[in-house]
């Protein structure tokens, strides 16, 4: 391997998130020292990965097959509808398994200071999925932003006239959160989302 090969896979690690110039070289050495053990699979996996990994043309979820197996999934509630920004979203939710419904991926929020409004995200094959019928409740499940916020009630007002449950998940204080440690915002959220015992 040249120096330049080298640099190359530096700059290239550096992109990833978390990782800066200087994780970038360790993790360079780190791979270049287990080259069969690690550098090569790994080389093998990331080849494999860009030659089969598609995006679902129903959710936008990203698998092998398309629609993925969470659309082909007959087993799923078909009449709930889980929207998030991103694929991440969707894999955090699967991760929890509390979720056995549908989902389907924006692609990201409005922002007027970005310059994305409804055209730039996935919002209108949502909007004909919902009005193709058989779906009873969309859960906006977007992150607690400004953005997502904004996009929540955009999507809110779009979906209203198709006669389906309209919710959002829960704000408020996680599960072991102490009060003292919390933001301002996420205790005015808890204390609006409050609800009766029992």
């Amino acid at each position: 391997m040249s120096q330049s090969e080298i640099d190359h896979l530096i700059q290239l690690l550096s992109k990833l998130p978390g990782l800066g110039p200087r994780s970038a070289r360790r993790a360079t050495l780190y791979l270049i020292s287990r080259r069969e053990s690690l550098l090569t699979p790994l080389s093998a996996a990331m080849q494999s990965a860009a030659d089969n990994v598609k995006v679902c043309g129903q959710c936008g979820n990203l698998d092998v097959t398309d629609p993925c197996d969470i659309c082909r999934n007959v087993k799923r509630d078909q009449s709930l509808l889980c929207v998030v920004e991103d694929v991440s979203d969707l894999w955090a939710l699967e991760r929890s398994e509390a979720f056995r419904g549908r989902y389907h991926v924006l692609g990201g929020t409005l922002s007027a200071l970005d310059g994305i409004g409804p055209d730039e995200l996935n919002m209108e094959p949502l909007i004909r999925r919902v009005g193709e019928g058989g779906i009873t409740e969309v859960i906006l499940a977007l992150n607690a932003t400004v953005d997502g916020q904004t996009t929540s009630h955009y999507l809110s007002d779009r979906l209203s006239e198709y006669g389906v449950q309209i919710t959002r998940l829960a704000h408020g204080v996680p599960v072991g959160g102490e009060l003292d440690y919390l933001d301002d915002g996420t205790l005015s959220a808890a204390l609006k989302s409050r609800r009766t015992m029992g």
